[in-house]
């Protein structure tokens, strides 16, 4: 009876054990599930998280197989195979609806040098060491810092003369709720509130990321772009952070306490990285001379599928 009431004991142990890990595998595999990743060549792009990867696989010459040589020969192999990979998909970040890296790099011998050697400064995050003797290797590299330094500037020569005009409100001016407050609906904005940030939800449209996204209204004017922000917070810290999940992205310290969160109507430009938000929106936040801070400091959350 007692050895009954053991192996009971031990069969419920481990179903517990066995639920706990289907739970922390399906927590770990709902954060990624959050997070903007886009395949790029061999490589990928985290746009949420902010860096660039590539795998590479290298293995030691014949002559040095079995031998003490062999893996560490193996390892630069994969590295150098890695960020070669890295290069190539670093060239097809997309900086706006219509360009990317490598028309740059096309253009400019300056930040084509640039690039190759931030590339070649990449770090290795993962070593997998196969029963051939080959090494696959994982390289990372940050889309800000460095990278944005030497993409940036050359983006924001594109931006116009005009400054968007800011419309005085029309009185009673209405301000702005205290708090923060997450909704999985757009809040409806109010002409002369003030927000600190942007959340600009672009699900179901094939909206793309980009470096230099811009949002414009019904009628082709920007709202948010290169004409509206400035150079050290673009090259510091992005123009936009991209998440999937909408209440992430209004609780983003990004557009920090009282955001303003829209609805796009719909992407366009052969890239899909041109949002396009209601004139009445748009109307919202240019009505107080407040909300242009915000925006030039980049303090914009972009939600995609």
């Amino acid at each position: 009876m007692k050895l009954r009431y053991v192996v009971a004991l031990l069969v419920m142990g481990l179903l517990i054990l066995s639920t706990n890990t289907v739970f922390c595998e399906d927590t770990v595999s709902m954060s990624d599930w959050k997070q903007i990743i886009e395949k790029v060549g061999t490589g990928s792009i985290n746009w949420s998280a902010g860096y660039i990867e590539a795998v590479g696989i290298g293995a030691p010459p014949e002559r040095f197989i079995g031998k003490i040589q062999a893996r560490p020969m193996a390892l630069r192999a994969a590295e150098l195979v890695a960020k070669r990979n890295l290069l190539e998909t670093t060239k097809g970040v997309r900086i706006d609806s219509t360009t990317l890296v490598k028309d740059f790099v096309v253009e400019s011998d300056v930040i084509n040098s640039q690039v190759e050697g931030i590339v070649k400064g990449a770090v290795v995050v993962k070593q997998d060491y196969m029963s051939d003797g080959s090494v696959e290797v994982t390289v990372r590299m940050p889309l800000l810092g460095d990278f944005s330094s030497a993409i940036m500037p050359k983006a924001l020569e594109k931006k116009p003369i005009a400054q968007p005009q800011v419309t005085p409100p029309a009185p009673p001016v209405q301000t702005a709720p205290q708090g923060r407050s997450y909704t999985s609906e757009p809040r409806k904005p109010s002409s002369g509130a003030v927000y600190t940030g942007m959340v600009v939800d672009a699900r179901g449209m094939q909206t793309r990321p980009a470096m230099s996204p811009k949002i414009l209204d019904e009628n082709g004017q920007e709202v948010y772009g290169s004409v509206i922000v400035e150079r050290e917070f673009a090259v510091q810290q992005g123009m936009s952070g991209y998440a999937r999940d909408l209440t992430s992205a209004q609780g983003n310290q990004r557009v920090t306490n009282n955001p303003l969160t829209v609805k796009a109507i719909r992407a366009q430009g052969a890239g899909k990285s041109d949002i396009i938000i209601s004139n009445a929106d748009a109307a919202a936040l240019r009505s107080a001379a407040d909300n242009l801070s915000f925006m030039k400091k980049c303090r914009v959350m972009i939600v995609l599928d």
